[in-house]
């Protein structure tokens, strides 16, 4: 049983550092002249300068997803070792699965969102940088351990 709760912690907490970094980093898009992401554009075709991103109604929408999706994750890991201690046995962990599989929907709507409307806002030289793809590794390993909390029961 402490290796499956191990093992939990460790994918729960696998997935929050996917999240942070690519919420975090320069690198939704990248090219050789330069990479954007959810907060800021980049260029060095005339000196590195920076510029905030666009205002569009849509990159704040993955914005805010994005940061949901980090503030219910590290919830649902503290709901975790809440429950941990306070749950009878036989209990199971529905609010912690809850709130991390609602990350996993907030990390995934933020990630369609960016690919649906960023052929409108990136330049076709661009390419899918790897924080964009650190966002979509973080679905499934969010989901998975949702899935996980919500099937797993306290044991003495």
């Amino acid at each position: 049983m402490l290796l499956l709760l191990l093992g939990i912690i460790l994918l729960h907490v696998a997935a929050l550092v996917l999240l942070f970094v690519s919420t975090i980093v320069n690198a939704w898009t990248s090219s050789e002249v330069g990479s954007s992401d959810l907060w800021m554009n980049c260029s060095i075709a005339s000196g590195y300068h920076c510029e905030p991103a666009s205002t569009g109604v849509w990159i704040q929408a993955v914005q805010a997803l994005m940061i949901l999706s980090i503030i219910f994750s590290c919830l649902s890991l503290i709901l975790f070792f809440c429950q941990l201690f306070t749950l009878q046995k036989g209990g199971r962990f529905f609010l912690t699965g809850t709130f991390q599989i609602l990350a996993s929907l907030f990390v995934m709507s933020g990630g369609i969102i960016y690919t649906v409307m960023s052929p409108e806002w990136v330049p076709e030289t661009h390419s899918f940088g790897y924080a964009y793809i650190l966002a979509w590794v973080a679905f499934p390993l969010a989901l998975i351990s949702g899935l996980i909390y919500v099937i797993l029961r306290k044991r003495e």
